[in-house]
């Protein structure tokens, strides 16, 4: 059963039916749209509830989280504002569905907005799965992650994430105190059963 409320961003709200799991919160990459990544969520997590958001930023009519200058270039401006308005969505959905804090599950432009996400907004999330992410800003803000537990999944011939900006956004974290898990699969942009499977596993122990 798919629910869609009056909330500041278009979703899906699936309600959860093992209450053991964390909710997630599944954030599309460009092109995706609210319904992208429900099968992701129901493999990762059967029973877990999911909140899934439409990006409200269109780029060529594909919906994207916030605005980029390039390929790899962000409007920092932009993110700054588009994961302001993400917070609240959250905080709103949180009290419309009863929810407790969730776990991001983000894939390319949703992953760089949930790590956007975590270092504006720390208290937002439980933690984050972030599945070809790329560091958001150039100059990381200064956030406090005591433990806030962080799955980080690149590709080894990913064209799209530079290896390097992977690699600065574990230290990033890391260096707020996140509990990070760095994971290079044989794998380009696109998502594999092997990414399904690294994340279902560290769902398990992290998201109950």
């Amino acid at each position: 059963m798919t629910l869609t409320l009056d909330l500041p961003l278009r979703h899906r709200f699936v309600p959860a039916t093992d209450p053991a799991h964390r909710p997630l919160l599944l954030l599309h990459g460009t092109g995706g749209d609210e319904d992208d990544l429900l099968p992701l969520g129901r493999a990762v997590a059967p029973g877990a509830a999911l909140l899934s958001p439409r990006g409200a930023v269109e780029e060529n009519g594909m919906p994207r989280f916030f605005r980029r200058l390039a390929e790899g270039v962000f409007d920092e401006a932009d993110l700054r504002r588009r994961t302001a308005e993400l917070a609240q969505f959250i905080d709103a959905a949180r009290n419309q569905y009863e929810l407790p804090a969730p776990v991001a599950v983000g894939f390319s432009n949703g992953a760089n907005i949930a790590a956007a996400l975590l270092l504006l907004h720390p208290d937002m999330l439980a933690g984050a799965v972030l599945l070809r992410a790329m560091a958001p800003f150039r100059e990381a803000p200064s956030a406090t992650l005591p433990g806030t537990p962080v799955l980080l999944v690149s590709g080894a011939t990913d064209p799209i994430v530079p290896a390097g900006s992977a690699a600065q956004l574990a230290a990033q974290l890391d260096a707020a105190g996140a509990e990070v898990a760095h994971r290079v699969l044989p794998a380009g942009h696109g998502l594999s059963a092997v990414d399904v499977a690294a994340t279902s596993a560290w769902l398990k122990g992290h998201a109950r």
